[in-house]
């Protein structure tokens, strides 16, 4: 066997895709490293996003309770004069549904959300987050891309994962050792003309002056 069929034979061990939105939990299974929640967008939302101008995609960083993320995000939409359309409803309602799982599967009373849109090689290196866990979902464009590595830089194979699915990834606070090897990145898009629309979910214990 090659040391890139073993790296993908790792991966497959390590990453849970499911289909289903409870079972972003198998997180906290021990020999999970990450949980794809593979899943289609609605295409009209899909053609809505993937129109808009990139001055036009809002960027926010918010620190706040699960259940202050939809009205949150609705008045960032409405700050950065986004069309009051469906495909807004559904994005805002989506973002605070998956703040909510997130929530629930980390058992975090509160939580760091940002969104905003990427044009540049950002976070291009393969890493692991410093924190517990960290959720990523690519609303447009290319999605993360993840893979093992065996004390190298960057791994032999490298996987992506679909644009609207949402990736829960292990960090390096997560309690359990060892370290499993599965780290990720930013897909270098720089200079393609390529848009990118990220949402980032981070755990947080306690956040002065939080909502």
């Amino acid at each position: 066997m090659s040391l890139a069929e073993a790296e993908i034979g790792q991966a497959q061990e390590m990453l849970r895709i499911v289909g289903e939105p409870d079972r972003l939990a198998a997180i906290t299974e021990i020999d999970c490293a990450a949980v794809v929640w593979r899943r289609d967008v609605p295409g009209d939302f899909q053609s809505w996003i993937n129109g808009l101008g990139a001055e036009r995609l809002p960027s926010a960083r918010l620190a706040l309770r699960p259940e202050a993320v939809e009205d949150a995000v609705d008045q960032v939409f409405s700050a950065a004069d986004l069309d009051n359309c469906a495909e807004r409803a559904w994005l805002r309602t989506d973002i605070a549904y998956l703040a909510s799982r997130f929530a629930a599967v980390m058992s975090m009373p509160y939580l760091r959300v940002r969104f905003s849109a990427v044009t540049t090689n950002s976070c291009r290196k393969f890493h692991v987050d410093a924190m517990k866990a960290r959720l990523i979902c690519t609303y447009r464009g290319s999605g993360t891309q993840f893979g093992i590595t065996n004390g190298s830089d960057a791994p032999e194979q490298i996987r992506q994962v679909e644009t609207g699915s949402p990736i829960l990834l292990r960090g390096s606070l997560w309690p359990e050792r060892p370290r499993s090897g599965l780290v990720h990145r930013s897909p270098p898009i720089e200079g393609t003309g390529e848009t990118r629309f990220l949402l980032v979910i981070d755990p947080a214990e306690t956040i002065e002056g939080a909502l």
